[in-house]
């Protein structure tokens, strides 16, 4: 059963086999008690795939990290009530059991913004020394990758990093033990450094074997005044090149600034401007957003099918109709559900959102993706997305894509953004029911599957993963694409092994964000980790010193996990990546 491996952040354990059993029953209860037959019957074929089916849930979810600041940890009759915190590491402790519990509401990812600018005052208020705040983030960051989500999975967790003071911040009085003091953040980029320099040097070690920290996933945002020279900064490149941990969002080239969007997983970045132009008001810095749920369309299928480009359009709206139709059955339940006290946590957080709208999800985004826009052109146009015609047919897709959401959003009065969905397991499963259904289709290792290979699908408009090792040839054929998503994407750069040259690390990603327009991206290179000699360099099946079997970790899709957890099709996948060329110049 590909479920089995659907998510490689779940490993065989009894919370494991619980979580695989309720899934299916909760999967049946959306499909034949909440769906109609004909939105059931287009999931099993395969038409679009419903995403979280597994649980009654949204999807992601960011909070306000200031409310949890003023608050404290609470909320919920007869649940223990922790008081606003007055030290950095009851705060941290606050915010481990507020990601624990909230991710328990939610099927996707919890994040929280503006992380080390809130919590700055608290290292100042403690006189903390820098092994002090080291120690304290220490103790989160192992905290933070504990199993303890249903499933024996680690709390899927973002964080987003300001590294300096932001503009709206500034004259903004700090919150300690859950009042105003006289100082304002402003006065507390110092703390800030020590946060930021503490925080990479934790997540760079790894843990007692060497391995890397899978969460929390932080977001580093670029914009075009940084301080590239920025001697506190040494450690994040350090630490990108080592593991390739953090995400990167790229302001230089945008319209957008950072407090316009908000990093909510491996790959959901929202613009809060669509909030503002619907007049749902922020509130705070912070807005209470995220997305419901993701439905996405297998463009493959529509490419096999369609016998012309009016039919290839029409069978495409015909799916972003459907998508938008279990979006708004999706939201309505999940409001009745909320009003009943079903995600009694997520009740009492977005209690603001519910007195400013009248509902508690208005300010999220029912999210549409796509996959496959590479074989969509091979079995519609006979050739890849990398091609001039390929191009050329993707970009008006994702045109037709952007049109058609803008006018169902004015519609509804929701809110809809187009996001390269992840689809770590969909990827595989809609592959394989195509090649059931049509033989003759066209999947991503089409020559590998001949020969034995699971079937895949590339994500949503990538180029295939064997098409390039060059870098900046990838960049040009993708950056029209990246940036058409309105709900997230990103570029994973995957190098073969660490780069140890801060210079070209730095340089690196200074060229793409100057040249770019690419929304978000990573740096990832490949590792190994021996159960008795810890980290090692790329990718090796055993130890060089004592032979042992090792982990071989890269990016499944948006984190970090061992490649034997990987489901069939993202291992097919592993195996013909090419991994980009770096000069050591940077």
């Amino acid at each position: 059963d590909w479920k089995i491996k659907e998510n490689s952040n779940m490993c065989y354990s009894l919370q494991g086999l619980n979580n695989y059993i309720s899934s299916d029953i909760t999967s049946e209860y959306w499909l034949n008690r909440i769906y109609p037959p004909r939105i059931r019957d287009g999931h099993r074929r395969g038409d679009f795939h419903i995403h979280d089916l597994s649980l009654l849930s949204v999807y992601c979810v960011g909070w306000d990290l200031k409310d949890l600041l003023m608050q404290g940890f609470k909320g919920v009759e007869g649940k223990v009530e922790s008081a606003p915190p007055k030290h950095l590491r009851s705060a941290l402790g606050q915010i481990v059991n507020f990601f624990y519990t909230l991710q328990g509401e939610a099927a996707g990812a919890q994040a929280i913004s503006n992380f080390d600018t809130l919590l700055a005052p608290f290292v100042r208020s403690d006189n903390l020394s820098q092994p002090g705040v080291k120690q304290a983030l220490q103790e989160f960051v192992f905290n933070i990758n504990i199993p303890t989500r249903v499933g024996f999975q680690t709390p899927f967790t973002n964080i987003t990093m300001d590294l300096f003071v932001p503009e709206i911040f500034k004259n903004q009085p700090v919150i300690i033990g859950g009042t105003e003091q006289k100082e304002t953040y402003g006065d507390f980029q110092p703390e800030m450094d020590m946060i930021n320099k503490a925080f990479a040097e934790v997540m760079m070690e790894g843990d007692a074997k060497g391995r890397v920290f899978t969460f929390p996933i932080p977001t580093y945002n670029i914009t075009a005044d940084f301080d590239w020279d920025n001697p506190n900064l040494e450690m994040i490149w350090k630490m990108t090149g080592k593991y390739g941990i953090p995400y990167f969002s790229n302001f230089v080239n945008s319209d957008m600034s950072p407090e316009d969007a908000r990093s909510m997983c491996c790959r959901l970045r929202l613009d809060n401007r669509e909030l503002l132009k619907r007049g749902g008001g922020l509130f705070g810095a912070n807005p209470l957003t995220g997305s419901i749920g993701v439905v996405t369309i297998n463009l493959p299928r529509i490419g096999y099918m369609a016998g012309n480009e009016e039919e290839f359009f029409e069978r495409l709206k015909n799916m972003v109709s459907v998508a938008e139709e279990i979006l708004s059955i999706k939201r309505k339940v999940l409001e009745k559900f909320t009003d009943k006290n079903l995600y009694p946590y997520s009740h009492f957080y977005l209690r603001e959102v519910k007195q400013g709208t009248g509902l508690y999800w208005k300010n999220h985004f029912s999210t549409i993706g796509i996959i496959g826009m590479n074989e969509a052109c091979l079995n519609f146009l006979g050739t890849d997305i990398g091609s001039k015609a390929g191009l050329e047919f993707s970009l008006r897709v994702m045109d037709f894509m952007r049109q058609t959401l803008a006018r169902i959003q004015e519609e509804t009065g929701d809110i809809f953004n187009l996001e390269a969905t992840p689809a770590e397991g969909t990827s595989y499963r809609l592959a394989l029911l195509d090649k059931k259904e049509f033989p003759d289709i066209f999947c991503a290792n089409e020559d590998e599957y001949k020969k034995g290979a699971a079937p895949f699908y590339t994500n949503s408009t990538q180029l295939p993963v064997n098409y390039s090792d060059d870098i900046f040839e990838t960049l040009a054929l993708q950056d029209d694409l990246q940036s058409k998503y309105t709900g997230g994407t990103v570029l994973h750069i995957y190098l073969g092994e660490a780069v140890s040259d801060v210079a070209t690390i730095k340089g690196l990603i200074r060229k793409i964000v100057a040249n770019y327009r690419l929304p978000y991206f990573t740096l990832t290179p490949t590792f190994s980790v021996c159960p008795s000699h810890g980290y090692l360099n790329g990718e090796h099946e055993r130890c060089s010193v004592c032979h042992e079997e090792t982990e071989i970790y890269s990016r499944v899709v948006g984190y970090l996990r061992p490649v034997k957890q990987w489901n069939n099709g993202k291992k097919a996948e592993f195996d013909i990546r090419k991994t980009f060329k770096v000069a050591e110049d940077g």
